[in-house]
């Protein structure tokens, strides 16, 4: 649980977060008061996990979006805060830079900065509008992904979506809404989408938290590649994208010198209906790597006998945790990118056990609800990491908050893979 302090010029109530996140629609006023639960599947039983909320200070954790500076160091960021727009006014939208020490496992946070919009480049209200800086919080934007480029920091956004482009210290220059074929995509959180004033449709194309996620950048910089979380909406189908009976996600070219979307975009297809992914990013020119996932937690060496759902068991553990490999320079002429191969990360082989949490056997699981960080490292290693969620996931320890894990895996057969 690492928490540092909101800037000294944001307001004061932001030196504690997470008071709308205990109770639905409801504030928290003493400190460390309400017990965090996690139950992060509908079918899964709430468990307790020994965080308290409000925070005293903005959690760093969980981590989403990672980009590997070639110095010992990476990029990466903390997303939305809370895990939706209702509950996370009070959480301040942050990226970093960590240096991990493999030989140790201690994690170093070099520094934070904080993402605030003094010229008023946002074109909503935000939570802080009335202040000189105009910190952003997780009411404002769910930051997912992030990826240098030049001088500049380009975000993706689950909320609108959209894209985010800051300066290196946090502070927005720009921002891009969705579009695909020409045409706006939005989900129900985008700040034109209310509802009626009367029982009735409401129409949007992305289902809530199901935005931007991944997002690779080509190796000059040139283009981005959002990439959607979940299946666009298709009236005409009256569900969502499929094709053969299997849904498929959107990724779409985005030209970063013009800072506009280039009207080409790609295919993923999805290994299961209810996956999701976690984090894209290329290897090169053409190939990359993506995290695709289920909405389960929890090793099934510890899963519930059958029966009611329990807390002190996963009654729902994690099956699906892939890293796949895709090629979109392979696509078909239907755009749908081709998957090379993939590694199953609750089934990573670990012969000198050094895992220093989950390894057993000689063998790692990552059985984490979400997963997504992935980056390569050289011709032979990437890094993986979860996002915990902080404090609601539980998948590592029953009863205990899950911490952000960073592991070093070398998979020279998957990067060679053609």
């Amino acid at each position: 649980m690492t928490l540092v302090p909101a800037p000294s010029d944001a307001p004061q109530e932001l030196q504690f977060s997470g008071r709308y996140a205990g109770r639905p629609g409801l504030r928290i006023d003493q400190v460390e008061s309400v017990p965090a639960m996690s139950a992060l599947s509908d079918k899964a039983a709430p468990r307790p996990t020994g965080i308290s909320f409000p925070l005293k200070g903005q959690p760093v954790q969980g981590l989403s979006g990672i980009k590997n500076l070639r110095d010992g160091t990476f990029l990466t960021l903390t997303d939305n805060g809370f895990g939706n727009k209702a509950n996370s006014p009070d959480a301040l939208l942050m990226f970093h830079i960590l240096k991990p020490d493999w030989k140790s496992g201690a994690v170093e946070r070099v520094s934070t900065a904080f993402l605030h919009d003094p010229d008023r480049k946002v074109p909503f209200r935000v939570v802080n509008e009335y202040t000189p800086r105009r910190y952003l919080t997780g009411a404002d934007f769910d930051i997912e992904s992030i990826q240098p480029i030049g001088d500049s920091l380009w975000f993706g956004d689950e909320f609108g979506p959209s894209l985010i482009k800051t300066d290196r210290a946090g502070k927005v220059l720009q921002i891009v809404e969705a579009k695909l074929d020409g045409k706006p995509l939005r989900s129900p959180d985008h700040y034109a989408i209310g509802l009626p004033g009367a029982p009735g449709t409401v129409k949007f194309e992305i289902r809530r938290s199901k935005g931007f996620e991944g997002m690779a950048a080509s190796p000059d910089g040139k283009f981005l590649y959002p990439l959607l979380e979940g299946a666009l909406w298709s009236e005409a189908a009256n569900g969502v994208e499929t094709k053969d009976g299997k849904a498929f996600l959107r990724i779409l070219e985005f030209d970063t010198a013009k800072g506009e979307y280039t009207g080409k975009s790609y295919k993923y297809t999805l290994a299961a209906p209810a996956n999701s992914i976690g984090d894209f990013n290329l290897i090169d020119a053409t190939s990359g790597l993506i995290i695709e996932r289920d909405d389960t937690e929890g090793d099934l060496a510890q899963a519930c006998l059958e029966g009611a759902p329990k807390p002190d068991c996963f009654n729902v553990p994690a099956k699906f945790k892939r890293l796949y490999k895709v090629d979109l320079g392979q696509a078909d002429a239907d755009g749908f990118v081709k998957k090379v191969g993939y590694i199953d990360l609750m089934d990573i082989d670990d012969p000198q056990k050094l895992a220093r949490q989950g390894g057993k056997n000689g063998k790692l699981t990552f059985p984490f609800f979400t997963i997504e960080n992935v980056d390569i490292i050289d011709a032979d290693r990437i890094i993986v990491g979860n996002d915990n969620n902080l404090p609601f996931s539980s998948g590592r320890t029953l009863g205990k908050a899950d911490d952000n894990e960073l592991i070093l895996l070398k998979v020279t057969d998957l990067l060679k893979a053609k």
